[in-house]
Parts: C-alpha cells; sequence; structure tokens
C-alpha cells in the first residue's frame, strides 16, 4: 500500500491555544478527538498525536528534535540570555553532547537519590502544614503546593531553603521559554530572571567549589565521566534545567491531585483505608491529569508512521494526556480510579526516549511522601471555592484552589 501524504487526510482540528480548553472541556475536547483516531490537526498547522503507540514513536524517534531552538529563530531571537538558554538546554541538545551531559548528572539521580530524601519531605511537609491544620482551610496552591517541591529543590541543589519561592518564580519564568506566544510577548522578563539567576548560581558554585555540600552542585563539580568533566557554564545550565523542570511542575502536579480527591472522595477514602495504595495513587493521579499534557518534537526529515508520511519541519504535539487514556491500554480511561489495574504499559507523563524527564523518581517520592501525610491527617476534602485553572499550553496547574478538610484523628 502507497504511503498517503499528512496533506491528504481530512483530520478533526483542535483550535491551540484556546484559552477556554481547560477543566472539564479540556477532557471532554480530547476524548472527542482521541475516539476519532490517533491524528488532530489544528488551527496553526500542527500535528496532534493522540495515542500510545504514536506518543512513543514521535517521542522516541531519531528523526525528530525539540523545536525551541528553530521557533526562537523564527522569532528573531538568535543571540542574547533567552537564545543561550534555549540553545544549551538539555531537551535542546542532542547526539554524543546530550549522552555526555546525561552521564555526567545521572548519579544525583540514580534508584535511593531521592529515597534518601524522604525524610526531609516529610518534615517539610509537617512545617507547611501546621497553619492550615489549625484552620481547617487553605488556599492550597499558595500555602503548600508551591512551598513544598521548591524547598526540596532547594536543598537538593544547595541552596537556602528560605530562598526556595525565588526558585519557584525563576522556574516560573524560565519554562515560559517553551511557550511561543511567552517568548514574544514577554522576553524581557524571561532574559531578567535567566541573568538574575545566573549571577546567584554562579555565587553558589563559587561556594562549592571550597566547601562541598551533600547537594547537586558539589555533585556536578567533581562528576566525572570517561575522563571528561563539567564546565562552569554546563554546570549552572543542568542547575537551571533541573529547577525549570523540578519546581513548579511538581507544585502543579500535588495540587490537581487535591483538586481530584476533593472531586472524587470515595478516592481519598480508599487511599485512607489501604496506604499500600499511594504508589498507585500517585501514578493514577499523573495518569489522569498530566501537568504537561502536550509535548513538541518538530520533524527535521520526513517520517513515516502508520503509512502516513509526514514532512520534514512538521511540529508535532505528542499528547500525553490522550496517550495515557488510550482505551486499548488502560480500560475505563476517563475513570479516575486508584484501585484500578492499569497494567505495566509506561505512562507518558514523564516522556520518552532520551528526554524523559530525569528527575521523574525525586518527583514522585515528592508525591507519594505527601500522599501519606496528608492521609494520615485530613479525613476528607471539599472544595471551597472552583479552582482556577491555567493554561494546557505549558505547564498545566491551578492558580488557585480554596479547600476546606476535616481533621483525621490521629493517636497521640
Amino acid at each position: 500500500m502507497a504511503a498517503t501524504a499528512l496533506a491528504d487526510l481530512e483530520l478533526p482540528e483542535l483550535t491551540y491555544p484556546d484559552p477556554e480548553l481547560r477543566g472539564d472541556r479540556f477532557h471532554d475536547v480530547m476524548r472527542e478527538l482521541r475516539e476519532g483516531g490517533w491524528a488532530a490537526g489544528s488551527n496553526i498547522g500542527w500535528l496532534f498525536v493522540l495515542d500510545h503507540e504514536a506518543a512513543n514513536f514521535f517521542l522516541r524517534s531519531h528523526s525528530v528534535e525539540f523545536p525551541s531552538k528553530t521557533v526562537a529563530a523564527a522569532f528573531g531571537i538568535t543571540e542574547g540570555p533567552l537564545a543561550d538558554a534555549i540553545a544549551e538546554n538539555l531537551i535542546s541538545i542532542e547526539g554524543a553532547d546530550h549522552r555526555r551531559l546525561r552521564n555526567l548528572v545521572n548519579p544525583a539521580f540514580k534508584p535511593g537519590e531521592a529515597d534518601r530524601r524522604r525524610d526531609s519531605m516529610r518534615e517539610h511537609l509537617a512545617d507547611l502544614w501546621a497553619g492550615p491544620e489549625a484552620a481547617g482551610e487553605c488556599e492550597f496552591v499558595t500555602e503548600v503546593a508551591r512551598h513544598y517541591p521548591s524547598r526540596m529543590i532547594a536543598e537538593l541543589v544547595g541552596a537556602p531553603v528560605d530562598d526556595a519561592l525565588r526558585l519557584y518564580e525563576w522556574a516560573v519564568w524560565f519554562q515560559r521559554q517553551f511557550d511561543p506566544e511567552a517568548i514574544l510577548a514577554q522576553r524581557e522578563g524571561i532574559e531578567a530572571a535567566i541573568t538574575d539567576f545566573h549571577g546567584y548560581a554562579s555565587e553558589l558554585i563559587e561556594a562549592r567549589r571550597s566547601d562541598p555540600q551533600d547537594d547537586l552542585i558539589s555533585l556536578l563539580l567533581n562528576a566525572t565521566y570517561e575522563g571528561d568533566r563539567l564546565s562552569d557554564n554546563e554546570c549552572l545550565n543542568l542547575v537551571m534545567n533541573v529547577i525549570a523542570g523540578g519546581v513548579d511542575t511538581t507544585a502543579a502536579q500535588l495540587a490537581h491531585a487535591v483538586r481530584l480527591f476533593a472531586r472524587y472522595p470515595e478516592q481519598w477514602q480508599l487511599l485512607r483505608d489501604d496506604p499500600e495504595l499511594v504508589d498507585a495513587a500517585v501514578d493514577e493521579v499523573l495518569r489522569f491529569e498530566p501537568i504537561t499534557p502536550f509535548t513538541a518534537r518538530m520533524t527535521f526529515e520526513e517520517v513515516e508512521f502508520r503509512d502516513v508520511v509526514v514532512p520534514a519541519q512538521t511540529v508535532v504535539m505528542i499528547s500525553t494526556h490522550a496517550a495515557n487514556r488510550d482505551p486499548l491500554l488502560t480500560g475505563n480511561p476517563d475513570v479516575f480510579d486508584i484501585a484500578a489495574d492499569r497494567g505495566k504499559v509506561k505512562l507518558m507523563t514523564f516522556g520518552a526516549g532520551i528526554h524523559n524527564c530525569l528527575g521523574m523518581k525525586l518527583a514522585k517520592a515528592e508525591l507519594q511522601e505527601a500522599f501519606r501525610f496528608l492521609a494520615e491527617r485530613v479525613e476528607s476534602w471539599e472544595l471551597a471555592g472552583e479552582p482556577a485553572f491555567e493554561s494546557v499550553a505549558g505547564v498545566y496547574g491551578l492558580e488557585s484552589l480554596p479547600v476546606r478538610f476535616t481533621a483525621a484523628t490521629r493517636p497521640d
């Protein structure tokens, strides 16, 4: 059978970006598209892929790359702090250079590194929860969710915990380098954040050079792979990547988790009744509401998939949200159920291939400890107002999540 050109397919269309595409409407739109097939077109000419096999194929393909450098160049961003940050971001680097950097940074994220920080996670949670627990209500995003992973990243990289929210604000700005609308409208703010962080991190690097500690910067300064070491600039950019990828992302995922448990109280009761479900509960939250519902790639040569030829220079948006709901893999894909048997198929939430998320184990450990901690202290949740959703075009978080809760009775 002859292959079909992508342009000859009659595909349903997704309007993107769309400020109304969030919350229940986002779920409804994506379900309708997914039920129509593995792909959708868009008003801006991008290809959206919607099932697990297609997502896995394009994330692992050697004929695609992350499009940030191409997009930046198209907007005239070819020099300066933003252009440098995009070019030097780990997700923009391919081939031997990428393997070298991953091999040098991997020891900081090896199995067991996240586990040894679990006591610290619980200490931070206890400190953050004291105020809300006394009040019986809180605005969960600003009082808890943003602080918790920010403190853990500060601890991980070797920054003072008092600077945690400063790191959070930088992370939010760093993430905007992946948003075409933001780099056009907010370039000055993004570049100011990058410049400020470079000055801040350079001081941390110098301090750790003479006084190594149990932190990421010290590890990176001493990391070797086949006789190679990181330059100071590479060390700085890797620290920036870790902050960008591990702060507002985990904050957003935790906020969505609490929102889901308030909406589906029977699921919270399942978790409280059986703490052994914690790991499954984390996986189900990551499956059901991934905070990176889309991730982009661009073909640099023709790619053929399912007898369809995708031309070079096509932006492919991989929908992790849709891939995680592939009905052939998960069963009852639109049902939030922490006790469901979802099989052993890899979630797309953290990506796949060489650019899979470096901090996946840390993020999952933080969520596991938060679920355990809160399940011991909260009998039930209820929304105290409507959640305010952010855009699905970036990190899909919540601007606010007002909640009330009934405190659980705990043994003295």
